[in-house]
């Protein structure tokens, strides 16, 4: 499947204005005004002005929040957002509930601690990240992530993702038997999304550090339902060799 546009100047207008280009104005921006985040539980909170919630809105990072305050807007960042921004780009710091700044290696063990498939997951993230996919939860779809070319609101997310590891008890052993194939398969069909499949290889390196990351591999696998009516021969062509 390829890419399901919003309207016909859609693709044009993502050509014009490519998310490598967003992400860096973003980071750039961060950097600039120091950016703070908030540890809180499973997500990070962090206050933005007018500039930067611009720029994360059309980064897709994080998730605006209401509030009354005028002057300030509020983001909700998941965990992979929060340590993308703050690892990977190095423009986002993170301080806990007592303004104690945390360093890398005091957020991959917070992070880990609450979601034992973390490490697995950030590096997906990471990966498609970096290749200037824009990455969304995806468990509407009963996947881990959707992946979008560009802004949500110019394009239809075009991969349904599912993270799988060589450490089964991370993964809960999903698509061991063909039923899940089928299943999975299916569903991603009936929303018109391809289902990417991204094995992490950790190659032995266990996850005590962020560094550990560099080690880690990512083997992408596309899964299509096979149709025989897409596939067989024109049926005319068949008869007329037969009477050959």
């Amino acid at each position: 499947m390829g890419p399901r546009w919003k309207g016909k100047t859609a693709e044009a207008k993502a050509l014009t204005d490519p998310m490598s280009k967003i992400v860096s104005e973003l980071q750039c921006s961060l950097i600039k005004v120091d950016a703070c985040g908030l540890l809180s539980g499973c997500s990070v909170l962090l206050a933005v002005e007018v500039e930067q919630t611009d720029l994360l809105n059309r980064s897709c990072f994080g998730r605006p929040l209401l509030t009354t305050e005028k002057d300030k807007q509020w983001f909700q960042l998941n965990l992979e957002e929060a340590f993308y921004l703050c690892y990977s780009l190095k423009c986002l710091k993170i301080v806990d509930g007592d303004n104690c700044p945390k360093t890398d290696q005091d957020l991959w063990e917070y992070m880990k601690a609450i979601k034992v498939t973390f490490p697995y997951f950030y590096k997906a993230y990471s990966h498609l990240r970096k290749k200037c996919w824009v990455v969304r939860t995806g468990s509407q779809y009963g996947v881990d992530f959707v992946a979008y070319r560009h802004h949500p609101a110019l394009v239809h997310s075009e991969y349904a993702v599912l993270v799988l590891s060589e450490v089964d008890n991370c993964v809960n052993g999903r698509l061991r038997a063909w039923s899940d194939y089928h299943c999975t398969i299916r569903l991603c069909g009936s929303v018109a999304k391809t289902l990417l499949v991204l094995n992490i290889n950790t190659n032995d390196n266990d996850a005590f550090y962020p560094s550990c990351l560099e080690a880690y591999t990512v083997e992408e696998r596309t899964i299509t339902r096979w149709s025989p009516e897409q596939c067989r021969e024109d049926h005319q062509t068949v008869i007329a060799n037969g009477t050959k």
